[in-house]
């Protein structure tokens, strides 16, 4: 699921529909901020685009990123 390109870690969501994604992205937000470690990503529809990198780490992917995309996967 999730790739280590460029510097980050990278993955690609399909869902049903905009709802279900949105739904998707609005999970991915509580955890974020929890964490305080924010995704760079973007949504079209139904596809979600989510990379991971540490900008304070000289955008290197790092433990923090690591984290983020596991407790991302967890919710699928």
């Amino acid at each position: 699921m999730w790739t280590e390109k460029d510097n980050s870690l990278q993955a690609s969501f399909e869902f049903k529909d905009f709802v279900d994604a949105f739904a998707f992205m609005s999970k991915v937000a509580l955890i974020a901020e929890k964490m305080d470690h924010h995704p760079n990503w973007s949504n079209v529809y139904n596809k979600v685009e989510i990379t991971l990198t540490t900008h304070d780490a000289d955008n290197t992917v790092t433990e923090k990123d690591r984290k983020l995309a596991a407790a991302i996967s967890e919710l699928l």
